[in-house]
């Protein structure tokens, strides 16, 4: 039997909205995605709020997700819907 699917895994990855790090425990990833981050996640962005005239930056926190993907591939020397071979 002549395997004719080899499908790829890809990893799509993600990072959440920047919020101030202590409202960022409770974030959530996205439905599908894993958080591989911990705590507060990583105080690697900036937030912004409105004051009137002004607009303030303060440093946040956001989560990284991952999901793993799997895309229908046909082996080397197999093509079309069916992965028909030579």
């Amino acid at each position: 039997q002549v395997k004719k699917q080899c499908d790829q895994k890809l990893l799509i990855r993600m990072k959440t909205k920047c919020v101030p790090c202590s409202l960022n425990l409770d974030t959530q990833c996205p439905a599908g995605y894993t958080k591989i981050t911990n705590g507060t996640g990583t105080p690697d962005c900036r937030y912004y709020l409105e004051v009137k005239t002004h607009t303030l930056s303060f440093p946040g926190c956001r989560h990284r997700c991952v999901k793993e993907f799997e895309q229908p591939e046909c082996c080397q020397g197999h093509w079309g819907p069916d992965c028909m071979g030579e």
